[in-house]
């Protein structure tokens, strides 16, 4: 049996789950991405077979929100917050030294898979502005010394 049979199979289980429930499409999209770890491309036609909508409704949900990947991420995600808050309190400026310091533009994952960067639109930390995020650990009040922790810790 070949990998994508399973994965169509896994994917057809994950829909099956969720069967019945109001506004099926998004927990259904969490469920492909934990499962798989993004939600491959090849999952669009199937979750709108088994959710009775069209291939672009399903598309364009998935692109739409900021968390679901249509690629694996590296081992280490570091999400920068990009909004107002964060960009007046020097968000922008050190937004722009990690994508020098690792070489990526937004979405981007580093050839050896070490590290994806993310913007994100608010991690809820506007008094301790700028913020990030790394691999799901908050981090506020960033500075350069905190930046240069956080990258040399995801390159590593």
């Amino acid at each position: 049996m070949s990998g994508e049979a399973l994965d169509r199979a896994r994917i057809g289980e994950i829909v099956a789950a969720h069967q019945g429930m109001e506004g099926e499409l998004l927990p259904v999209l969490h469920a492909v991405q934990a499962a798989f770890g993004h939600v491959p491309q090849a999952a669009v036609p199937v979750l709108a077979e088994g959710l009775g909508l069209t291939r672009a409704e399903v598309h364009g949900v998935v692109s739409f929100y900021h968390d679901f990947r249509e690629a694996p991420a590296g081992r280490h995600v570091l999400r920068l917050c990009r909004a107002e808050a964060c960009q007046a309190m020097g968000g922008d400026r050190l937004a722009l030294a990690a994508q020098e310091w690792l070489g990526l533009d937004w979405h981007q994952t580093s050839a050896d898979g070490a590290v994806t960067l993310e913007p994100v639109f608010c991690l809820g930390l506007c008094a301790c502005a700028p913020a990030a995020q790394v691999n799901g650990r908050l981090v506020g009040r960033l500075d350069d010394e905190k930046l240069a922790a956080l990258l040399g810790g995801v390159r590593s």
